[in-house]
């Protein structure tokens, strides 16, 4: 194998992750619908042969779990030899194909340079159709394992027209299929200009020795963490059929180079649409390491494979099918806010207080009287991000495991026969501290007369009971709501209802959680108490029950 340096190393690197980071750029630029386009639920990854994550673009963490998952089943399928030029694989299942929801499906395109196999170009994106209510993983729609969607560059129409049969919306699936196949073939040609330039050999060095590099990084980090046992438990509110208080806790055991994360002991999945697969656990885990440990180390396998994690197959976050899945990114949520609950038992400056703690969303359907055409709106809303040892917490942002863009409200009312009637911050829901917790964000819309046959086909938040916990006495943050107003009344305040007929005029309000504080109350700069309380973002009776002294 041939020696490569450091500098040639960091070079090559920094060229992997512009090619991932341009197959986002075009992803978005090429996707159909607002999902895609505008929100920009997607990512994209360039795998080794075997396997291995060599880049992943800065896009959704959670989605690594569908894009490792796929990749694995892939390598674990298909002989080499059954595996060409041309071939576009295509995958959402959890249970055979890798994913963690079956909305994200994900697009897999072999790389050859000389016809040797040299990498894997992988993007997934979400595909908003309708959702189905349900206990198992068969009412969620359609599962597909990993199958050949293009064999040897030509479109295998059978698989094609199958996946698209069982689609509403098929004009707008097969537009977003197609900016992921566009998105593939762009970052395979960008691979093999790069393999061109530098040279097979070199290509290949580099691939052997980032993982290494990523390995060695890992371990020196683990290393300077103290050694010891830390464990922390939290609860989700409930899992939208009947379960409440779900319990997630993890124990994280640090000895020398190794870091075990045990999830056992947590609730056994559960009837509701909120069990994560294992691939979803593992990709919280990297996460929530990679974001309190060096900053310069790189999202490789090499890192990955360094981390030991432990749970109870049947259980909440390892389900096993038959178990649904659709609202797994809330899940992965708290799993987030727990394993950095556990680390703030080691050193609180090392993490933030709890944050929303969710993936709040709307999803509509309905059929747009003006085009004469089906419609489905899918949102997701951000909140509060929990508050440090020496800043305030983000206002009105995603946390953790989600990272989608917010739909912009003229994007939203040109595309859909409905109309925000407000988007605003949640007022008074950051947690009191020295440093105050990030604030919730509140946006409704109202249902028009050109949306016939409406249904909230979904809607979901979290913390609505338990408020997210603040650190070194700091406060909780406030609390998420989802709210259906009709004729002025509110009809129904379940913070997950699911398939509820709509009228014209009714408004579904969306109230997300804000985040804790961190230290005393009253240790706050009274000034910038004022200066909150005048710009309305706190009132008297939050700063009275902080036990704040400020001149207002």
């Amino acid at each position: 194998m041939k020696e490569i340096n450091s500098i040639t190393l960091e070079i090559i690197a920094n060229s992997m992750t512009s090619i991932a980071e341009q197959m986002g750029v075009i992803l978005a630029k090429t996707g159909y619908s607002t999902n895609i386009k505008e929100r920009k639920d997607l990512s994209v990854a360039i795998f080794s042969p075997e396997g291995k994550l060599l880049s992943l673009a800065q896009h959704i963490p959670l989605h690594f779990s569908s894009l490792s998952g796929a990749v694995e089943v892939l390598t674990e399928k298909y002989d080499l030899a059954d595996v060409h030029e041309g071939d576009i694989f295509i995958a959402n299942d959890p249970y055979t194909g890798g994913g963690s929801h079956l909305p994200d499906i994900v697009l897999l395109r072999p790389v050859f340079y000389e016809e040797k196999l040299i990498a894997y170009m992988v993007n997934t994106g979400h595909h908003a159709d309708r959702s189905r209510k349900g206990t198992t993983i068969y009412d969620e729609g359609m599962r597909i394992p990993v199958v050949k969607l293009y064999d040897r560059g030509k479109l295998v129409k059978d698989v094609s027209d199958l996946i698209m049969l069982n689609f509403q919306m098929k004009y707008e699936r097969q537009g977003d299929l197609n900016a992921q196949v566009i998105t593939n073939q762009y970052g395979a040609d960008k691979l093999t200009e790069l393999v061109e330039k530098i040279g097979l050999d070199t290509y290949e060095a580099f691939c052997e020795k980032w993982l290494d590099y990523g390995r060695r990084k890992a371990k020196a980090a683990v290393a300077s963490l103290p050694d010891g046992t830390y464990e922390f438990a939290d609860y989700m509110d409930d899992d939208g059929a009947g379960h409440q208080d779900l319990l997630i806790k993890t124990t994280v055991l640090v000895k020398g180079e190794d870091i075990t994360f045990d999830f056992r002991g947590t609730c056994p999945q559960v009837s509701g649409p909120y069990n994560c697969v294992p691939c979803a656990l593992k990709a919280t885990v990297y996460y929530s390491l990679m974001s309190i440990m060096d900053k310069t180390i790189p999202a490789n396998s090499g890192f990955f494979d360094s981390i030991h994690i432990l749970a109870e197959p049947g259980s909440l976050v390892w389900a096993e099918e038959p178990a649904p899945v659709a609202d797994r990114e809330t899940t992965s949520q708290r799993i987030a806010d727990v394993i950095f609950g556990a680390f703030a038992k080691m050193d609180p400056k090392m993490v933030t207080a709890a944050g929303n703690g969710a993936m709040s969303f709307f999803s509509f359907a309905g059929t747009d009287a003006r085009f004469e055409r089906p419609y489905i709106y899918v949102e997701t809303i951000g909140g509060g991000a929990g508050a440090r040892y020496n800043k305030d917490g983000l206002d009105a942002v995603h946390v953790h495991m989600t990272n989608t863009s917010n739909l912009p409200v003229e994007a939203l009312e040109m595309e859909y026969p409905l109309m925000v009637e407000k988007y605003a911050l949640h007022e008074n829901s950051g947690g009191a501290g020295k440093y105050r917790g990030g604030m919730g964000i509140v946006r409704t819309i109202r249902i028009l007369e050109e949306s016939r046959d409406t249904m909230l086909v979904a809607a979901a938040t979290e913390r609505s009971r338990r408020a997210p916990w603040g650190l070194c006495g700091g406060d909780s943050g406030g609390t998420a709501a989802v709210r259906i107003y009709r004729d002025g009344q509110i009809i129904s305040d379940n913070p997950k209802p699911r398939n509820v007929k709509l009228q014209a005029d009714d408004i579904v309000e969306m109230v997300t959680a804000g985040a804790g504080g961190y230290g005393p109350a009253a240790e706050r700069n009274p000034q910038v108490v004022k200066r909150e309380y005048e710009e309305g973002i706190v009132d008297e009776k939050w700063i009275a029950d902080a036990g704040i002294v400020s001149e207002i």
